[in-house]
C-alpha cells in the first residue's frame, strides 16, 4: 500500500485509482547505504514526488528506533524544537536530503523521510529508508623490528583506515602529533627514530578535521643524553657555606642511578651515590647517569671554597687557651734564664775577690819557710821572676777575728818564680 489510509477491500475502481496514485507519490534514496566516519558530517541524499496539484505542508525524518509512520521524529518542521546535530537541507518541493552533524555510533541505522500535503489523504512515507553506517577511523602500526620495546634507531609505520573504504586506501588522511598536522597520506612512515619522535600520533579524514582517530602513543627508549652539574649557590663559596651539586639528565626510562666521582691529582675516586650530593670540600667533581640502555658522563665542573677566619665562640675560646700557653711558655723561660744567670755570677764573684785580694811585688819576700826556699834559689844561682802573695779574707764575727789573729799567716798564699841564669851575675826583680 503506497498511501497511508487506503483499504486494499475497496472497489475496484478505488483500487485504479491508487495504483494510479502510486505512481505519483514516491521517495528516492540514493544510495540506500551510507558509511560514516564518527565526529563527522553526513548527508542521506534523499528526492520525492506528489502530485503537481498538491501542496506539501510539512515535512520529517524518522529513525528505525521509533515508528516511522508515528514518530517521534529527528526533524518536524511543524516542530520549532529540534536537534541542532540534525539538519533538514531540502525544500517542500522535491529535495529532501538530511545532513546529520557530528556522527555519533548511536545515529547507526535506517532513516525514512515523511510528508504531508494539503490534501485529506495526501501523506507519505518512504519506508525503503536509507541506512547509516558510523565507524571509527583505526591506526595500525608495524614494526619491521618485530612487536619489541622502541628505542633510538628503530623504524615503525602508522597507517590509518576508514573501513568505510571497504579495505582499499581511498580516503585522504591528514597526521598529527600531539594534535598538531604533520603530513598528509595513508601512512606514515617513522625511520631511524629518536627521542624526538615520542608522542600522540592520529589521523583524520582530510575533508573533516574533526574525524579524529584512536591515539598511538610511540615511545621511544634511550639512554641518558644531556647530563650535567649544577651548583648552589655558586662555584666559588664561603667557607662553612652549604654546598650542593645536583646531577641532571634525561632518559627513557628515567635514570635509575646517580654516581658521583671526584678528580684528585689524576685519580678517579667514587665519592656519593644519588642525583643530589654535598661535598666536604672543594675540587673536581662529575657525575655519572645510567639507566637499562647506558650510560653518560656530565663534564668536569671545578668549584672553590674561599678560606677566612670566622670569629665564633670556639674560635675564642681557642685563642684564650692558646694566649695563656704562651704566657706559661715565656713565664718558664723568663725563670730558667734568670737561675741560670745566678749560677754563673757566682763563681765570678769569688774570682773578682781573689784578684782584689792578690797583691803583685817585685821584691823577695822572705818569710819562715820560704826563705830557705829563697836561699835555695840564690845557691843555685836562680833569676827571681816574680813574687805574689794572695789574701783569702772571709767576712767573719768578732770572735772568730780575735781567733785568727793569733795566727796570721792562715789565709795568706806565698808564691815564688825562679828562673835559673847561665852566669851567676846578679838578680833582677820584676
Amino acid at each position: 500500500m503506497c498511501v497511508e489510509g487506503i483499504n486494499l477491500t475497496w472497489t475496484p475502481m478505488l483500487l485504479f485509482l491508487t495504483s494510479a496514485l502510486c505512481s505519483q507519490w514516491k521517495v528516492n534514496y540514493h544510495p540506500q547505504c551510507i558509511c560514516a566516519v564518527k565526529d563527522s558530517s553526513v548527508v542521506i541524499p534523499c528526492s520525492f514526488y506528489y502530485p503537481d496539484n498538491l501542496i506539501v505542508q510539512s515535512v520529517q525524518w524518522g529513525h528505525e528506533k521509533y515508528n516511522i509512520f508515528v514518530g517521534p521524529f529527528i526533524f518536524d518542521s511543524k516542530l520549532n524544537k529540534t536537534s541542532l546535530r540534525f539538519q533538514y537541507i531540502g525544500d517542500t518541493n522535491h529535495n529532501c536530503s538530511l545532513k546529520i552533524h557530528q556522527v555519533e555510533h548511536n545515529d547507526t541505522g535506517k532513516y525514512t523521510f515523511r510528508f504531508t500535503t494539503n490534501s485529506k489523504e495526501g501523506k507519505w512515507t518512504g519506508k525503503e529508508g536509507s541506512t547509516l553506517k558510523v565507524v571509527d577511523l583505526s591506526i595500525s602500526v608495524t614494526k619491521p623490528n618485530g612487536n619489541r620495546t622502541t628505542k633510538e634507531g628503530d623504524s615503525v609505520n602508522l597507517t590509518c583506515r576508514n573501513s568505510c573504504d571497504g579495505g582499499n586506501l581511498l580516503s585522504a588522511f591528514t597526521w598529527f602529533k600531539n594534535g598538531e598536522p604533520i603530513t598528509e597520506g595513508p601512512t606514515l612512515y617513522l625511520s631511524n627514530m629518536s627521542y624526538t619522535n615520542s608522542g600522540n600520533y592520529t589521523c583524520s579524514l582530510k575533508t573533516h578535521t574533526g574525524t579524529t582517530s584512536g591515539v598511538i602513543h610511540i615511545d621511544v627508549e634511550y639512554g641518558p643524553k644531556n647530563t650535567s652539574v649544577s651548583v648552589r649557590p655558586s662555584m666559588e663559596a664561603d667557607a662553612g657555606s652549604n654546598i650542593t651539586l645536583t646531577c641532571s639528565s634525561h632518559a627513557n626510562p628515567p635514570v635509575e642511578n646517580y654516581t658521583w666521582f671526584k678528580i684528585d691529582d689524576g685519580d678517579i675516586m667514587d665519592v656519593g651515590n644519588g642525583p643530589v650530593f654535598v661535598p666536604g670540600d672543594g675540587g673536581q667533581y662529575l657525575c655519572s647517569a645510567t639507566n637499562k640502555h647506558g650510560s653518560q658522563n656530565s663534564s668536569v665542573i671545578t668549584f672553590k671554597i674561599k678560606q677566612y677566619w670566622t670569629f665564633t665562640r670556639d674560635v675564642l675560646i681557642y685563642a684564650e687557651i692558646v694566649a695563656v700557653s704562651v704566657l706559661l711558655i715565656v713565664t718558664t723561660v723568663i725563670a730558667i734564664i734568670r737561675l741560670n744567670r745566678k749560677r754563673t755570677r757566682a763563681p765570678e764573684t769569688d774570682c773578682e775577690e781573689d784578684i782584689q785580694n792578690t797583691v803583685y811585688v817585685n821584691y823577695p819576700v822572705f818569710h819562715n819557710n820560704q826563705s830557705q826556699e829563697r836561699i835555695g834559689c840564690e845557691e843555685q844561682t836562680l833569676e827571681l821572676i816574680y813574687t805574689a802573695v794572695i789574701f783569702h779574707t772571709e767576712r767573719k764575727s768578732n770572735m772568730e777575728q780575735q781567733m785568727a789573729s793569733h795566727n796570721d799567716d792562715e789565709g795568706v798564699v806565698y808564691s815564688t818564680v825562679c828562673r835559673k841564669l847561665l852566669k851567676p851575675s846578679y838578680v833582677e826583680t820584676l
